[in-house]
């Protein structure tokens, strides 16, 4: 409307100067003219003040009067083509400002448009993470879990077995297992983390599949293994009056059939304490809880 405005007032401009020519004319309109006097032939150059006539006399002469008529102003005449020129404009001016208009507005819409998109996307993004967190919790609740147990010899006194114990929903595949027998004074100086003699735990050569529920042995020991750890009478005594205390400890490595066969296997680690009495023993699951975890 600004532009408008400015457009309107250049267009009324030509008329105001008219008036105003013509106001100044009829105001500073000079006297009608007088008749000219009759102008004398050129004659020699005199003083400015005097002539000399034919006599010998010296008589002042006045200067000729000079007067200059202004012209009456020629109207201004507004052309047909200059209204068209103008019309033609002011569409223009209109045209574009309402494009502009336009053009505001549009972009308005698209940035809140750009908002509602940004915000679905982090809703969608929120609700995937939530799905797949879900997934997880589901593929974890129905995996399975390798527990370890030990069950005294029906058969054999003082003999103990550990047992490995599928607790999940699923079948699992045992691929691999480590175990070490270590005599140390406690649990305390046993090392902050599992030992084996070897880096990889030995590989089965048939892999045992257990369904859920089902268990297999891993680990038997017997009292009558405790003199072949023993390298002295010595050390046995220490383990008879309990000054020293015999650990077995190991890992069981499975792998789930339901999951893909490029999936991580599953560990789980354990560890067990063997007490040695006069006449009876006993195994019990004990040890750190870096020798008791499971992935």
């Amino acid at each position: 409307m600004a532009i408008f405005g400015v457009l309107l007032a250049l267009t009324q401009a030509p008329a105001a100067v008219a008036v105003q020519t013509t106001g100044n004319a009829g105001t500073n309109r000079p006297a009608p003219p007088r008749p000219a006097a009759p102008v004398a032939a050129p004659q020699k150059a005199t003083t400015p003040a005097s002539n000399v006539n034919q006599q010998g006399g010296v008589h002042d002469e006045q200067p000729p009067h000079i007067t200059v008529t202004v012209p009456p102003p020629v109207p201004l005449t507004w052309e047909l083509h200059e209204k068209i020129a103008w019309a033609a404009n002011l569409v223009l001016v209109i045209l574009g400002y309402a494009g502009i208009l336009l053009a505001i507005s549009l972009l308005k819409k698209i940035d809140r448009q750009t908002g509602y998109a940004e915000t679905a996307a982090e809703a969608a993004a929120a609700s995937a993470q939530a799905a797949l967190l879900n997934a997880q919790a589901v593929m974890h609740s129905e995996r399975p879990w390798i527990l370890i147990s030990v069950e005294p010899s029906r058969s054999v006194e003082n003999s103990f077995t550990v047992m490995a114990t599928n607790r999940g929903r699923t079948p699992a595949r045992i691929l691999a297992t480590a175990e070490v027998t270590r005599i140390a004074i406690d649990e305390k100086h046993l090392s902050s983390t599992p030992e084996y003699r070897n880096e990889k735990p030995v590989a089965l050569v048939t892999p045992v599949v257990l369904l859920s529920g089902e268990s297999t042995a891993i680990k038997l020991f017997r009292r009558e293994d405790v003199r072949g750890l023993c390298d002295s009478e010595e050390r046995f005594k220490l383990i008879e009056t309990w000054e020293e205390k015999i650990f077995l400890y190991g890992k069981v490595i499975y792998g789930d059939l339901i999951a893909p066969a490029e999936s991580q296997a599953h560990e789980t680690n354990w560890c067990c304490w063997y007490i040695h009495g006069r006449q009876n023993s006993g195994l019990v699951v004990a040890g750190p809880p870096e020798y008791n975890t499971h992935t």
